[in-house]
């Protein structure tokens, strides 16, 4: 731990050569992703690894994801099958993860101590330009308390790592706003939607060929993950969260008025500081990228409860609403 308030980076040359050789010496950075904000280490370094558990306050049964700066480098890390070749060329770069069997060459700390490994390609560009400088995978997840809602700026790293970390990369607001969508292509036969993201269950289906298996088990506290975002809690605000299939202007007015209404876009007729929206025009990628900032805001001001209400529609709107559910779990 730094022991001092974290250094906000813009992404300038010098900077970038600064950052890298400090992930070379085995230090984390918190960087930007076009998902989420990730707190990243050179992922075969077993020892700054461990750190990322450390100040997140993370079990060690929830896995990282390595991200590397092109496809090619994939054969570093796992054994790619048809299949996740076929996908990484048509998604990556981009919000795409694929479990895959890891190489020994990744620590089982990365990994859970299973041997499959969580790899993506990011698409934000100054993150994969630090990738390219540094010369290693970096493993990274979201850099924020572990379980609180993902960071999207380098202000949210800031407020509540930055006295745990030295380093801040500041990419400005993430452009997606939810982590990546994650399939399970150990066997490439069976392949498996382990959460939606930004790439859409029906976009992966017509590149594959093949229906994606849900699974519906669900994953035992403390047990070994194959990925992160498992566990049915997670993601969450301070504030509890109860969730509705639809919240209406009436179901606000008759509320308390110290608890908070979170809508998809603002409704007719009802406002006031306890009524929160996440696109004023409805629109699923606006809301995407402003769910975990809301859910921010509102734990700032201090209300007791948070109703939301889940979107309508698939796609962008199944990861918006399994990041509402996860925080509403209890």
């Amino acid at each position: 731990m730094s022991g001092r308030a974290a250094r906000v980076y813009r992404g300038t040359p010098r900077n970038l050569s600064l950052l890298a050789e400090r992930l070379r010496a085995g230090e984390l950075v918190a960087i930007p992703t076009e998902t989420v904000y990730g707190l990243a280490a050179d992922a075969f370094n077993a020892r700054a690894c461990r750190k990322i558990f450390t100040v997140k306050g993370r079990p060690a049964s929830d896995p990282l994801i390595i991200h590397l700066a092109s496809a090619s480098e994939l054969g570093r890390v796992a054994r790619p099958n048809a299949a996740a070749l076929r996908l990484a060329k048509k998604f990556w770069p981009g919000p795409l993860t694929l479990v895959l069997p890891k190489l020994a060459a990744v620590p089982g700390v990365v990994s859970a101590g299973r041997p499959s490994v969580a790899v993506r390609v990011p698409a934000h560009p100054l993150f994969r330009r630090l990738l390219r400088l540094t010369g290693t995978p970096l493993a990274a997840p979201s850099a924020n308390p572990f379980g609180y809602v993902s960071p999207t700026t380098a202000e949210h790293v800031r407020q509540s790592l930055g006295k745990k970390i030295g380093h801040i990369l500041d990419g400005g607001p993430a452009r997606v706003g939810l982590e990546s969508t994650i399939v399970d292509l150990r066997n490439p036969l069976r392949p498996r939607w382990l959460r939606p993201g930004g790439i859409s269950r029906k976009d992966l289906e017509l590149a594959l060929g093949r229906a994606l298996i849900v699974p519906r088990s669900r994953i035992k506290p403390g047990a070994a993950q194959i990925a992160p975002g498992q566990l049915a809690r997670h993601y969450s605000p301070h504030t509890p969260v109860t969730l509705h299939p639809r919240l209406t202007a009436k179901m606000a007015a008759a509320g308390r008025k110290d608890e908070a209404w979170l809508f998809l876009q603002p409704p007719q007729a009802r406002s006031g500081r306890n009524i929160f929206s996440l696109d004023p025009h409805g629109d699923l990628r606006g809301a995407a990228r402003r769910l975990f900032s809301v859910l921010r805001q509102i734990d700032e001001v201090g209300f007791r409860r948070i109703h939301a209400s889940l979107v309508p529609g698939t796609g962008l709107a199944d990861a918006i609403n399994d990041r509402l559910r996860r925080a509403a779990a209890r």
